[in-house]
């Protein structure tokens, strides 16, 4: 079995003992990506839609390091602080997934690390 640990610069350093994404057999999991701003390593975006929108930027990101992309997703998770939020989510979320989305599960969660709104992590072909 080939396990590779997956980083990128473009996206949140971890805020604990975990890596990014990690690399085994063919797939890609992410760990869960929060609205952490890389340049900045806070939550700026207030709101649902930038959260979102900083979510999927930070997966992109971390895809492209391990040399994949929306297209090759095959199943997400998604943990909202609030259930009242998931049709503005699935709007921004959708847009990356214009043709054969993945699977998907979304649950609502009591909190999420930093307070952040939203989590979304995902699985891949490599």
């Amino acid at each position: 079995m080939s396990r590779k640990i997956i980083s990128s610069k473009n996206a949140p350093a971890a805020i604990g003992p975990y890596s990014q994404a990690v690399s085994a057999n063919g797939f890609i999991f992410t760990s869960g990506q929060i609205p952490i701003a890389p340049a900045s390593g806070n939550i700026e975006a207030k709101d649902i839609e930038g959260q979102t929108r900083q979510v999927m930027e930070n997966l992109a990101e971390v895809l492209k390091a391990a040399g994949s992309d929306f297209s090759h997703v095959i199943k997400t998770t998604i943990f909202l602080s609030d259930m009242a939020h998931f049709a503005k989510v699935n709007e921004i979320y959708g847009k990356h997934f214009p043709k054969d989305p993945p699977a998907r599960s979304t649950v609502q969660v009591a909190r999420l690390p930093k307070d952040a709104l939203l989590e979304i992590e995902l699985i891949a072909l490599a």
